[in-house]
């Protein structure tokens, strides 16, 4: 077996393009003159469990319930949709422009729990909550002792 000096600098090139991999993840460039793509719109979502639901809110500020969909295949339920923007402003009568438009996609794995046919979802001010039912299989149920 050989043996080999460490060189802590021959790993450096390959530490700079991992922390240029990291910046170009994290700020996409846009196709206008390459500046930052800071508009890449995610929805903020909240999950959790009740006594026997799974409960996903997801806001969705200026969107219209015409413009979402809920799919669900495979056990694994997607929610997309799109964020128009309505006034018709040239880019360069902009002095700031921090609103994001556009698709966006949200998929989540459900447990095996979840009930596929028994899904309820209702979209009020902004608002897309999805009620999940267990499957009454997956209940717990009670056994009486005698």
């Amino acid at each position: 077996m050989a043996i080999i000096k460490w060189d802590p600098w021959a790993t450096l090139p390959t530490l700079k393009d991992r922390i240029n991999n990291i910046f170009e993840e994290a700020f996409p460039v846009s196709a206008n003159e390459g500046e930052p793509a800071m508009c890449d719109w995610r929805p903020l979502v909240d999950t959790y469990e009740e006594k026997d639901t799974i409960v996903i809110i997801a806001e969705l500020p200026s969107v219209k319930k015409e413009n979402v969909s809920i799919d669900v295949k495979d056990n694994i339920i997607s929610i997309s949709g799109e964020r128009t923007l309505e006034e018709n402003i040239s880019d360069k009568k902009y002095f700031r422009k921090e609103r994001c438009h556009g698709s966006f996609h949200r998929a989540f794995t459900l447990p095996e729990t979840a009930d596929p046919d028994k899904i309820a979802a209702s979209f009020k001010d902004g608002v897309l909550k999805i009620v999940i039912h267990r499957s009454e299989e997956s209940l717990t149920q009670k056994v009486e002792i005698k």
